[in-house]
């Protein structure tokens, strides 16, 4: 533990350097939603995604002889899967293959730190303060400023109530998700317990492929680019990161970070599909970025 502790000392600009870039990579999700949209049927990509992920991640768990969990424990961990996988992500590329932009579906996301310590408080009998009201108050303000100038009612695709309530319930599967593995899946080895959460979410896009889709994949250079990107860097890159700072025990420097990824999901978009937000969609995002600094501040006191 001595050795640990002196490793953070010695490399706080590596630790800092490799916060900043899983926030960034987390944000690429987005923007490999909006990629993969016209290329491959959403459901049908996280389907793909999940099952050659879960795969790796299993023969690296092999390879490190990690210890796999019992049976009871991996069924906690395929449940937490399914949520935290399969219902978060399986709405976000939904949504934003109907036409929800990158940047407000990363926003809408990003209220999942205070949606935990809400219903956790709930849930797990954590103390909830006014700081916790204060902070979602706040950030549904934001969200609010965020959505009402191109919020429609007329059409099925863009800023819609339907793409909303799906990222809204991403986010609270997120959330729900977070919790349970909080509670039921925190002794299990890391490679083997994200490797089973996949097969958790594999099962519910895939299921709802079978219900809503027919498998489309063009096998673009873009379809193969989002796919690859999100297998190597999202799936297995980003673990392996967070891994590391899970080790050197500053995992808090990535919460404290979060709120940033609605930003750099949104300049992204920007970038490279032309998504534009008006003043006041930028100020929304600045006010929600306060609810979430006002919770997450809360939480590490």
């Amino acid at each position: 533990m001595a050795h640990a502790n002196a490793n953070v000392k010695t490399a706080p600009n590596w630790i800092a350097a490799a916060s900043a870039s899983f926030v960034v990579i987390w944000a690429t999700g987005f923007i490999v939603a909006r990629l993969s949209a016209p290329h491959v049927e959403p459901l049908t990509f996280l389907t793909v995604r999940f099952g050659i992920a879960g795969v790796v991640l299993a023969v690296l768990a092999m390879f490190f002889k990690a210890r796999w969990p019992g049976r009871r424990a991996m069924t906690h961990a395929v449940m937490a899967g399914a949520m935290l996988h399969g219902g978060y992500l399986g709405a976000c590329y939904w949504a934003v293959a109907q036409g929800l932009p990158a940047g407000i579906a990363a926003l809408i996301a990003g209220l999942q730190p205070i949606l935990t310590a809400i219903v956790a408080g709930k849930l797990l009998g954590e103390r909830i303060t006014p700081r916790h009201w204060l902070g979602l108050a706040v950030a549904l303000a934001g969200l609010a400023l965020v959505l009402a100038p191109k919020l429609s009612l007329s059409t099925t695709r863009g800023i819609t109530p339907v793409t909303v309530l799906a990222m809204v319930f991403g986010a609270i599967s997120i959330t729900l998700g977070s919790i349970y593995q909080k509670r039921h899946v925190t002794h299990v080895d890391l490679l083997p317990g994200i490797a089973w959460q996949y097969a958790g979410g594999f099962i519910v896009v895939f299921l709802g492929t079978l219900l809503s889709e027919h498998f489309r994949f063009d096998a673009t250079r873009d379809a193969w680019i989002a796919l690859g990107w999100s297998v190597i860097v999202l799936s297995i890159g980003a673990i392996l990161l967070l891994m590391a700072l899970i080790r050197h025990g500053d995992v808090s420097r990535v919460s404290a970070l979060i709120f940033l990824v609605p930003a750099v999901a949104a300049i992204m978009a920007w970038l490279l599909f032309d998504e534009t937000l008006t003043p006041v969609q930028i100020m929304g995002m600045l006010v929600c970025a306060i609810g979430v600094i006002i919770v997450t501040r809360g939480n590490t006191r």
